[in-house]
């Protein structure tokens, strides 16, 4: 933390401008010996000089120079950007350069580390940061802003003000019994607190399970006999032609994937293999593939045929995913139907046909449905966003199902205070107030390069 780091914080290509950013004490001073122009030590903070980037005598690159000084920066610390003219080349040899003069190349997200270590943001906020990098939707760039704005932090340290507010209030009357004016905590009193907790706390539980509907997407499968229209259905849904179709049986011997954006949710589609009793060797790998994915997924679209009967590979479909959240399709409804339709009484069932696209809509529909898309489409998205989180959370909800059985036993105070000192600790761990050392280093190196 005492040294300066750099690191080029754009793509790396033909463009028209590079940027090479650097924090630390020493980031001005470095720069200005390979400046051309003004004196930058002597600048004011948040400014832009422009002159040339030099070898000695040599003219590497002509430049914009920000300076930035702490407190008031990303890092808190001491910021020089170096805008360059893109280009592989001249980027490189400006950064080079740099790096030359002492500069430590800055490893994956330590800028956004030592924002955090310096107390500019917590991590709540820093992984807020990541994803919005890596926002594909627009709903979630705004989970993400959301939570580098510090609204889904206000929701936490809110719930653990709450509990040190109690905690505060035990200790004042175990070390101090003897003052009459101190009020006087009971069992009756930290109940109704600890109701509240525990409500909000579930509240923010069941909204987050969005999140990862947002951030993942739908994981879904098209699974079905060969020759259904698996790999058409596939391909009318992302609208492009990944999945060879062909009139012969067997043909998509592998898992062929695309992505659909449905109302700003992703539906991460997944075609597999035709699912058949087979002697063929390669076929049957397909076929296994695509039965270990049935319960790996979000939402399985089952494929038959309406102008067949229901086979017996169709029954052993159905009852293999009939525990799951699906969807029955029923494809070329413009032939004739041969389908027994009792034996799909009360299913989930949507008709159409891939050549003209009809039912495709009412597909799309109905996936929004199942997972309530317009309810996220109105909601404030202000969620927790991974299982890190959540899963603290969770445990957060643990302990106070045991604060609730010892509040019931009327246990002393002083013991109640063990489990809401652990969800203190538990509540501070989400936002980064307890960290360990390793949690951090892995946390930030899934961080690109210069951010």
């Amino acid at each position: 933390m005492n040294d300066t780091i750099a690191a080029i914080s754009t793509a790396l290509g033909v463009g028209a401008v590079s940027i090479i950013r650097l924090s630390g004490s020493d980031a001005i001073d470095v720069v200005n010996k390979i400046f051309k122009g003004t004196d930058l030590t002597k600048q004011e903070t948040h400014t832009i000089h422009y002159g040339h980037i030099v070898d000695g005598d040599e003219i590497i690159d002509e430049v914009l120079v920000s300076i930035m000084l702490a407190p008031r920066t990303y890092t808190r610390e001491d910021v020089v950007e170096v805008n360059c003219h893109g280009g592989i080349n001249t980027t490189n040899k400006v950064f080079s350069l740099i790096l030359s003069k002492g500069v430590r190349l800055a490893e994956p997200g330590e800028f956004t580390k030592r924002a955090f270590l310096n107390g500019r943001i917590d991590l709540l906020e820093a992984e807020g940061v990541m994803d919005l990098i890596n926002a594909k939707s627009e709903k979630m760039r705004k989970l993400a802003i959301n939570q580098v704005e510090g609204r889904v932090s206000k929701l936490i340290k809110s719930l653990r003000n709450k509990v040190r507010d109690i905690l505060i209030n035990i200790d004042v009357n175990i070390d101090y019994p003897e003052y009459e004016d101190i009020l006087v905590v009971t069992n009756e009193m930290i109940k109704e607190s600890i109701k509240s907790i525990k409500e909000e706390a579930e509240r923010i539980l069941k909204e987050s399970e969005n999140s990862r509907v947002i951030k993942e997407g739908i994981k879904t499968i098209i699974i079905g006999r060969p020759n259904v229209g698996k790999s058409s259905l596939l391909n009318k849904l992302i609208d492009e032609e990944k999945a060879i179709v062909t009139d012969t049986p067997g043909t998509t011997r592998d898992i062929v994937e695309g992505d659909v954006n449905i109302d700003g949710i992703i539906l991460n589609v997944i075609d597999t293999a035709g699912i058949r009793q087979t002697d063929d060797k390669i076929e049957q790998i397909g076929v296994s593939k695509s039965m270990k994915l049935i319960n790996e997924t979000d939402l399985v679209i089952l494929i038959l045929n309406n102008n067949e009967g229901i086979t017996e590979d169709d029954l052993d479909l159905l009852e293999k995913t009939k525990q799951t959240k699906r969807i029955i399709f029923i494809n070329k409804d413009d032939l004739p139907s041969k389908l027994d339709e009792s034996k799909l009484e009360g299913e989930n069932v949507i008709y159409g046909n891939t050549m003209s696209e009809n039912g495709l809509e009412n597909l799309k529909n109905r996936i929004k449905e199942l997972f309530s898309i317009d309810k996220i489409e109105h909601a404030d998205l202000t969620y927790l966003s991974n299982a890190r989180q959540i899963g603290l959370l969770n445990e957060v909800m643990k302990v106070i199902k045991d604060v609730e059985t010892a509040l019931n036993d009327n246990l002393p105070i002083d013991m109640l205070a063990i489990d809401l000192k652990r969800i203190f600790e538990l509540l501070g761990n989400i936002v980064g107030e307890n960290y360990s050392e390793e949690l951090i280093d892995e946390l930030f190196k899934q961080f690109c390069l210069g951010k």
